[in-house]
């Protein structure tokens, strides 16, 4: 089986090493096309304006200087030769869970390669931040990942479906096994915070806050409260199938799909 990596948080990343070690329990045709630097929060963003940079670390480890996106059209259009069987994204410094899948760079990975017809999942790690530094437990994912995705691989999805996992924030013996959840609800608390440069501009960093959240049985927010893995169908077809026929008849057309 021929796996190709990516990630969001750039080609020196903790999380793509882990993720790297992971993959290598399920193949040794691992290649890895990665951010040349930190994509955060970038989503399913092309590269259009500006030329992609390829450069070879090593054997089968590429960084581009482009977006997730861009990483994995590259890494299938032009650096393998061969298309990959499955396509894995982070492991992500971070949940990827609720509204943030919207932003995420790692989930857009796994979009990419499910829109290249490769089998896609996306992974994140959740951490505690602690006096200022993030404590990731790296070892949550590097001890459940293997299996997980050994039981997942030989699934049978519809076209257009990848899957989203996040690990908790615990001791890899605190796992309490994993859920199938739905995508979760947190409140919005983005941040902007207003300074000035030396020459009395403004400038403007974004930034997160607390977030609440309605930590509903069934969904993501809620199984890594519980230290369960959870694993979150998504699909590419963001139609609303549920308002389209109020939509037609406000329109004056007659029911739709």
């Amino acid at each position: 089986m021929r796996i190709l990596l990516t990630n969001d948080d750039g080609i020196h990343a903790e999380g793509l090493a882990a993720l790297e070690r992971i993959a290598r329990t399920l193949s040794d045709d691992v290649w890895i096309v990665a951010p040349e630097t930190d994509q955060s929060g970038l989503a399913h963003s092309l590269s259009l304006s500006e030329p992609l940079r390829l450069r070879k670390v090593s054997d089968k480890h590429f960084a581009l200087r482009g977006t997730p996106t861009d990483c994995v059209i590259m890494g299938i259009r032009q650096v393998m030769d061969i298309k990959p069987d499955l396509v894995l994204s982070g492991v992500n410094s971070g949940s990827n869970v609720a509204d943030d899948v919207t932003y995420s760079g790692t989930i857009a990975g796994a979009i990419e390669g499910t829109m290249q017809g490769v089998r896609s999942f996306a992974l994140s790690q959740a951490y505690l931040h602690e006096d200022g530094a993030r404590l990731v437990p790296w070892e949550v994912c590097e001890t459940h990942a293997p299996a997980l995705l050994e039981k997942l691989m030989g699934l049978d999805l519809p076209d257009g479906t990848f899957l989203n996992l996040n690990f908790p924030n615990c001791r890899p013996e605190e796992v309490d096994g994993a859920e199938v959840t739905m995508q979760g609800k947190l409140a919005f608390n983005l941040q902007v915070d207003a300074r000035s440069d030396g020459r009395g501009f403004p400038y403007y960093w974004l930034k997160f806050g607390e977030r609440a959240g309605a930590f509903i049985e069934g969904t993501d927010i809620h199984a890594l409260k519980h230290n369960k893995i959870s694993v979150t169908p998504l699909k590419l077809d963001l139609t609303d199938y549920s308002v389209t026929d109020r939509v037609a008849r406000a329109l004056g057309y007659g029911a739709q799909v």
